[in-house]
């Protein structure tokens, strides 16, 4: 496996951004794919709810693709959620799960 167990769960409670510097939420549980030994999806809780309302109830987290993810570091940044959510593509219509 590329990342060890310990990075991985260094991944939870990490907070995440979108590029443009927008807080989207907190990680609370990673997805993994075991055959193929890689992160697949990051679960975000503590949402931001001005970027979700309308899609997420209270108490409900999301789940977003791994490949969103443009860096790791003290926080995560993603691909803007903003603009994924007011207009998503055909093929992303179901990238994220409420």
């Amino acid at each position: 496996m590329e990342n060890s167990s310990a990075e991985i769960t260094a991944l939870v409670g990490r907070e995440v951004y979108s590029n443009n510097g927008v807080f989207v939420g907190e990680i609370e549980d990673v997805r993994l794919d075991l055959d193929k030994q890689q992160v697949t999806g990051l679960a975000l809780h503590q949402l931001n709810m001005e970027l979700f309302s309308g899609h997420v109830g209270d108490g409900r987290g999301i789940m977003i693709p791994y490949r969103w993810v443009r860096s790791v570091g003290d926080v995560v940044l993603i691909n803007s959620i903003v603009e994924r959510l007011s207009s998503p593509d055909e093929n992303d219509s179901s990238e994220v799960v409420v």
